[in-house]
């Protein structure tokens, strides 16, 4: 897994109303989720987001509420990945729950400003600026969490379990 995306970047702490605000909890769909990602951290971010940037944020990113809709709604808007310092514990399961890949960083966060262009080489284990200059360790994805990353998500790896049982 190698990919290229433009940095937006969120501080410590971001949780999951200020990912997901609380009053579109209404719908799961994806599309609708999209529209209002970020929006109580950043009004402007549905509107400025394009497919293929990357969310760098600070430490405990995905902390309060266990809902899915966090990782589903950054995905759904086309972001890659979030490099975070660290995640909640719950946002991070989640995100592989739904076969969206997020990296742990420390270094990088103060290493990268808004607009930075980043290269991310998950096989390589390395995160690289290159906008700034600078190449970066990222933890590696433990083995089962790729697993359901090539699945397309839990849902996915589960059926394809189930079908070769069955086999």
């Amino acid at each position: 897994m190698k990919f290229t995306g433009r940095v937006w970047k969120f501080g410590d702490d971001v949780d999951t109303d200020a990912i997901i605000p609380a009053r579109y909890l209404v719908s799961s769909e994806p599309s609708e989720l999209a529209r209002h990602v970020m929006e109580d951290a950043d009004p402007a971010f549905p509107h400025k987001v394009r497919p293929g940037d990357i969310i760098v944020a600070g430490k405990n990113f995905g902390c309060g509420s266990s809902r899915e809709h966090a990782p589903l709604a950054i995905k759904a808007a086309g972001v890659q990945t979030v490099i975070a310092k660290s995640f909640a514990r719950i946002f991070y399961r989640n995100a592989f729950n739904i076969g969206f890949a997020v990296f742990e960083c420390p270094e990088l966060y103060e290493a990268t400003q808004e607009g930075d262009i980043l290269e991310v080489d998950a096989q390589q284990g390395l995160v690289s600026n290159l906008t700034r200059g600078g190449q970066f360790p990222i933890r590696p994805i433990p083995p089962f969490m790729k697993e359901l990353i090539e699945a397309g998500g839990l849902i996915e790896w589960t059926r394809k379990k189930l079908q070769e049982a069955s086999s």
